[in-house]
């Protein structure tokens, strides 16, 4: 029992790590193009029906975007400005390469439970290629084999099974999401936490480990360009919930 205790905390604890650097990674990805088109504000009314997003818990969050925006910009995004200060490019991409070769394994699981066959075999062929080719993800030989990384997260599995989206919900740090894509992260998450487990059954915490979860996330955020408010859009809360649900909407059927 004491055991299970120790393996509980420490998965906690790394979650807890995860969460607050990840920064809306998986989430504001692509969410804002470089040049912002115009628009007016009744394109982000709820007037229109096919721009409706269902958005119940508004004044909650609207308080948990403001709230990322100032965890983002004080306490996640100078850790991230401080790796990129002092680690070399080369070694960024190398980081940002190894950690996208691991979520191949999240990939290949999800296209699976999806029946998308070809995607499956694409996250399979990128993953052994990369794991040896590439030194161990290191370096993405895969892309330029033509084999392009097509992310897949159990969110989407739900959209495919014909799960709906549920009302659109602003989750502390990680921003963005709905409540079957939250639903998602927390499987995806689960997952990976019994393959942590499985690799460790004893759950001995070490130092190690808990830097390599650390520079996961930082790398997760750290391949977001998103920045809250620079849009320089007084809507911006609108606007990125649409495009989110949009987004979201895309992953799924495509």
């Amino acid at each position: 029992m004491k055991k299970l205790h120790s393996l509980a905390l420490r998965l906690v604890l790394l979650s807890c790590i995860t969460a607050m650097l990840y920064g809306c990674a998986t989430t504001k990805a692509n969410l804002l193009p470089e040049e912002l088109p115009m628009h007016s504000v009744a394109e982000f009314t709820d007037d229109d029906k096919m721009l409706y997003v269902d958005d119940p818990w508004i004044g909650f969050n609207k308080s948990m975007y403001k709230f990322n925006y100032y965890a983002d910009k004080y306490a996640i995004y100078p850790v991230i400005k401080g790796y990129e200060f002092v680690t070399p490019a080369p070694a960024q991409v190398g980081v940002s390469n190894f950690f996208n070769n691991i979520g191949e394994i999240k990939t290949l699981f999800n296209a699976i439970l999806q029946a998308k066959g070809k995607t499956s075999l694409n996250a399979f062929g990128r993953f052994v290629t990369n794991s040896t080719i590439g030194i161990g993800g290191l370096f993405d030989v895969a892309k330029k084999m033509g084999m392009e990384r097509k992310p897949e997260d159990f969110g989407q599995t739900l959209g495919v099974w014909g799960v709906g989206s549920g009302p659109y919900v602003v989750v502390p740090i990680l921003g963005p999401n709905t409540v079957r894509s939250t639903t998602g992260f927390v499987v995806d998450s689960g997952a990976r936490m019994a393959m942590v487990n499985a690799i460790d059954p004893f759950g001995n915490a070490t130092a190690a480990e808990t830097a390599f979860t650390s520079l996961e996330a930082v790398d997760a955020r750290h391949q977001v360009t998103f920045r809250y408010h620079k849009s320089n859009y007084p809507f911006e809360y609108f606007m990125v919930r649409y495009l989110y649900k949009q987004q979201r909407e895309f992953m799924i059927m495509k």
